[in-house]
């Protein structure tokens, strides 16, 4: 008998779904580390989230910013005049996403991440005019864009606090400080 994992399916059996795609080998190793730090339990057929905030830190720690990073250049303008030059199919990360979609700016930034796909890397490039690639003091920063951001309405706060997290820019702790107050840390 044919079972239908269809859209509703899939909600409804979401761990026998991630088991038939991925394979049990995938989804074991996926909950490794966040079952080890008790983030999460494990049991039969699905887990319980028993930590918000240990799960948010674990992927902080797990992440790599500079893995995902595309490019790198140092552009001669002020951070708002390089915001306002992006097209509107780049989404704004970091210190850019804090301010300009929650209003919040702790401290003066001058360093732009955005994340762009391949396709829109071009049209970001064209659109900048003083870029020198030759120097090592970049302040702009083209990360990849996941198929998952383009799905939220808003931004959300918790990508902005796991890359804040892996930026080496000294006024990342005050940016992490007022990001923070704004996460559902419920124990």
């Amino acid at each position: 008998m044919a079972r239908n994992f269809g859209p509703s399916a899939r909600k409804e059996t979401g761990y026998i779904y991630a088991k038939r795609t991925c394979g049990n080998f995938w989804v074991f190793n996926a909950l490794k580390n966040p079952r080890a730090s008790n983030a999460i339990t494990v049991t039969g057929r699905n887990f319980r989230l028993n930590s918000y905030k240990k799960l948010l830190y674990l992927w902080a720690s797990f992440r790599r910013l500079s893995k995902d990073t595309l490019f790198r250049a140092e552009i001669n303008s002020e951070p708002r005049k390089i915001e306002s030059l992006m097209p509107p199919q780049v989404i704004f990360g970091l210190y850019s996403a804090a301010s300009l979609y929650y209003k919040k700016e702790p401290a003066d930034y001058d360093h732009i991440y955005i994340y762009s796909n391949e396709a829109n890397f071009e049209e970001v490039l064209k659109r900048l005019l003083s870029i020198d690639k030759k120097r090592k003091n970049y302040n702009l920063f083209i990360v990849k864009k996941d198929k998952w951001l383009g799905r939220y309405k808003n931004f959300p706060w918790e990508q902005i606090f796991v890359d804040i997290w892996n930026a080496p820019e000294w006024y990342a702790k005050d940016f992490l400080a007022a990001i923070e107050n704004k996460l559902p840390f419920h124990e």
